[in-house]
């Protein structure tokens, strides 16, 4: 079968419903979760601002049109390697540089939303990812692998999203050892539906953050505060999560999409 008529038989099956389009983005608007850090360390990322220019009106009579505020790491959102310090150094790690075919890859779905219901802290390891594999077949090289937890259903409510209190934030996500091994297996990126890549306890990890440290050490990428992950097959889907092509950008809100075959 030629190219041509593989992407001709893909335009059919996408426009007659046999491949359905899942929506994996969060709504962006003021009420969007924020990360919030420690005073210390850094300012944090401002609320969104969605600010009117005109709209039919005296500033603009025949259009509606708003500019906003935002970071480039809120909501549903891509992380490029020149977000980390580990990954300050690629020419390739900005969202204006690096190759595009690189954000549209296959999907592993590691299914954890059982665990994180009844842990917050849950974390997932290699031996899991290894079980997994052993059920739905091998990460392949120039694959995604997301962690479903089902955390979206959070999202509606900042306080419950970053669960965070005195001993901080409490949510799910991966070990040391879980990363080290996905990128062996050749990931192209890590994504889960909390606030960021990493679990909430990262930070007392050795190295602290290992989702950002090892994937973005390695020039891979991540994905954070994805949704609807229930909607997706463990394996089969193709992820589409393009980022907006800002120079020298360190990330950037994505309008994240899978394609998922039916039945």
């Amino acid at each position: 079968m030629s190219a041509a008529t593989a992407l001709g038989d893909f335009a059919e099956l996408l426009l007659t419903g046999r491949i359905e389009v899942v929506d994996l983005s969060a709504p962006l608007g003021p009420d969007t979760p924020i990360l919030k850090l420690p005073p210390e360390l850094a300012r944090d990322t401002p609320k969104i601002e969605v600010h009117r220019i005109s709209e039919y009106d005296q500033d603009g009579p025949f259009w509606a049109w708003n500019w906003l505020k935002l970071g480039e790491h809120s909501g549903t959102h891509f992380d490029a390697p020149h977000h980390w310090i580990t990954g300050k150094d690629f020419s390739d790690g900005y969202t204006d540089t690096i190759p595009v075919r690189n954000y549209v890859a296959p999907v592993n779905v590691i299914d954890c939303s059982a665990e994180a219901a009844e842990n917050a802290d849950y974390l997932l390891t290699a031996d899991a990812v290894k079980a997994w594999e052993a059920k739905h077949g091998a990460i392949g090289k120039g694959e995604w692998v997301l962690m479903r937890t089902d955390w979206d259903r959070r999202n509606g409510s900042e306080e419950a999203f970053l669960n965070a209190d005195a001993n901080g934030p409490h949510s799910p996500g991966p070990t040391v050892d879980c990363i080290e091994y996905i990128l062996e297996r050749g990931a192209i990126g890590w994504g889960t539906q909390c606030i960021g890549t990493d679990a909430g306890a990262a930070g007392g990890m050795t190295p602290p953050f290992p989702a950002h440290n090892l994937v973005h050490k390695a020039n891979r990428y991540g994905l954070a505060s994805l949704c609807n992950l229930d909607k997706l097959p463990a394996k089969g889907a193709i992820l589409i999560a393009a980022p907006l092509k800002i120079v020298n950008g360190t990330g950037s809100p994505v309008r994240a999409l899978a394609l998922v075959p039916k039945g």
